[in-house]
């Protein structure tokens, strides 16, 4: 194996260490949620602004999609795959281990859905923003959000267009503009 090739490989296991590690957090919280939360009233962590409230969530992002569990999975493989298609593009420069994070993030956060779905036929969302109304979501919605809004940031303000030139499917695409 080249010098390079043993450089990729470390970097993807430690890709996959993190978003093992983020998964094992996820799944950890939501057993809390169910052990403590479930048939409970809602904990108060701050009074008006923040609690603590089991949900059983049969839809995806907001509630959408309610009782669509195999379209729900069949969306979250797709994604899944578009992005470990990317984090296997993405150069071996310094400057995208942050990218490598980020996408192992999303990875696990949706990993924690999926598992979920599979095992309980929903996701178990225990944070309630109540100050502003929001639904209820769970550590795996925070690491895809976070990512998320990484990720857009990084690539509308730090990444320069040749940065990206390993997403470009046609090598010499210059000449074909000519």
């Amino acid at each position: 194996m080249s010098d390079n090739g043993y450089k990729r490989g470390k970097r993807l296991l430690f890709d996959a260490f993190i978003a093992a590690v983020l998964l094992g957090f996820d799944q950890f919280t939501k057993y809390l949620a169910i052990a403590h939360l479930k048939g409970n009233e809602p904990f108060v962590l701050i009074e008006g602004v923040l609690e603590l409230q089991y949900l059983e969530n049969r839809g995806s992002a907001f509630g959408m999609f309610q009782n669509q569990k195999t379209f729900i999975l069949l969306t979250g493989i797709v994604f899944m795959a578009v992005i470990l298609f990317f984090l296997f593009r993405l150069p071996g420069y310094r400057k995208f281990n942050i990218v490598h994070i980020l996408l192992s993030c999303i990875i696990a956060g949706g990993l924690g859905n999926m598992v979920d779905r599979v095992r309980y036929d929903y996701v178990v969302d225990f944070i309630s923003f109540v100050l502003i109304n929001y639904p209820i979501f769970n550590v795996a919605d925070i690491y895809i959000v976070l990512s998320t809004i990484g990720l857009f940031i990084l690539f509308l303000f730090v990444f320069k267009e040749q940065d990206l030139e390993f997403l470009n499917f046609r090598k010499n695409r210059s000449k074909d503009l000519k």
